[in-house]
């Protein structure tokens, strides 16, 4: 396969993962209230997502390393498509344990894809010499947002979230089949350290670590949104849920332009200098969006938390994968400290949310914007590392 090939199936491979979540996270309300969950009971449930993905992912960079990212992104994928099935089932019939471990197949099956197509978009980007990563990301943010427009859709027709996310995981499994047959072949490996000692060793990394801080940061502050935008809308600005999709809608639409552009900024300003920029607008959404002036200002909030939280992570996935020989690894040493995000977020913003209400829960995102600034000096390329005058 060319390597131009192997760019678009990557960018399909993005958006298809990004379909997969926003099919069923914009439905979040419908998912809380099928399975009558309290907001702290909704964010224990997320805990099977994100702990089973933090649980996962320190095993994704050896099996990425074993099997290569074709066959890793393929095995990620279905386990995915397997917990979207589980999830269905389980808001249809009220089960919170069936839904629990649809969660958990999802969240496993995507560290693995997660890893995979970032090591994957790595070396395309390496092979074409050109700054692709945030529009990969890009891809999964187009994904989120085509998911978000049919759920906002689905939800204003009356449609099932079951239906939707039934008829969302059979497109995904459909598409992963044969998206994958254009990867790049897999080299052979020349390292002669078993995976273990790589892993141990990429554990023990400053700069691996403060790249894992920054993806934890971002990762938080990007995850909230995703999470309890939607709800937030909801029970903060009592919208109807139609109206709480458009508003997730709206951020993740922001963090597609976020990334289709930013690669402009990166290559102009360099990693450090986009991240701070992107942390300030972050900011400046978040506090538009507990404000409670109303639905229109929560709408531009979006649209500037959206923007905010665009490069973090295709940032630190670059700044992880630097050195080809060992990217897999590091990716998932950085993804796993960043993938805690994901583990404390939606439980901690939940029992928030019990006593303080959602909005108020939402202000301890100003904490993660912090991590991601504390670690931002890492983001910068090895060789710039060699010469420090770099602005990148």
């Amino acid at each position: 396969m060319t390597d131009e090939n192997a760019k678009v199936a990557v960018g399909v491979t993005f958006a298809t993962n990004g379909l997969a979540f926003g099919g069923w996270l914009a439905r979040a309300p419908a998912i809380r209230d099928d399975l009558s969950l309290s907001p702290a009971g909704f964010g224990l449930l997320l805990l099977c997502l994100s702990g089973a993905a933090v649980a996962a992912i320190p095993l994704a960079g050896p099996i990425v390393q074993r099997y290569g990212p074709a066959r890793s992104v393929l095995a990620g994928s279905m386990s995915v498509v397997l917990g979207l099935v589980g999830l269905g089932i389980g808001a249809a019939a009220g089960a919170v344990p069936v839904a629990a471990v649809g969660l958990v197949l999802i969240g496993m099956g995507n560290s693995t894809w997660d890893v995979a197509m970032n090591v994957e978009g790595a070396d395309v980007e390496r092979r074409l010499g050109r700054t692709l990563m945030p529009r990969f990301h890009a891809g999964f943010s187009l994904g989120t947002v085509a998911g978000a427009g049919v759920s906002a859709a689905a939800a204003a027709a009356g449609v099932s979230v079951t239906a939707q996310v039934l008829a969302t995981a059979a497109l995904a499994g459909v598409i992963m089949v044969r998206t994958v047959r254009s990867f790049l072949p897999v080299p052979p490996s020349h390292e002669a350290e078993g995976p273990r000692g790589r892993v141990r060793d990429a554990w023990r990394e400053p700069r691996t670590l403060l790249i894992g801080v920054i993806m934890l940061g971002f990762g938080f502050t990007e995850g909230a949104a995703n999470d309890w935008l939607a709800i937030g809308l909801v029970d903060g600005y009592h919208a109807t849920e139609a109206v709480g999709a458009i508003g997730f809608g709206f951020f993740v639409t922001a963090m597609t332009l976020g990334r289709l552009f930013g690669g402009t900024a990166i290559e102009r300003w360099g990693r450090v200098v986009t991240l701070r920029l992107t942390a300030a607008s972050a900011f400046a959404g978040l506090l538009l969006v507990v404000s409670g002036i109303g639905v229109p200002a929560v709408l531009v909030g979006a649209l500037l938390w959206g923007a905010g939280a665009s490069l973090g992570f295709p940032i630190g996935m670059s700044a992880a994968a630097d050195d080809p020989l060992r990217a897999a690894i590091r990716v998932s040493v950085a993804g796993s400290v960043g993938y805690g995000a994901f583990l404390a977020g939606p439980p901690l913003i939940g029992l928030l949310a019990q006593h303080f209400g959602v909005l108020r829960a939402l202000c301890v995102v100003v904490a993660a914007i912090g991590l991601g600034l504390l670690g931002s000096g890492a983001a910068r390329p090895l060789g710039d590392l060699i010469a420090p005058g770099s602005r990148r």
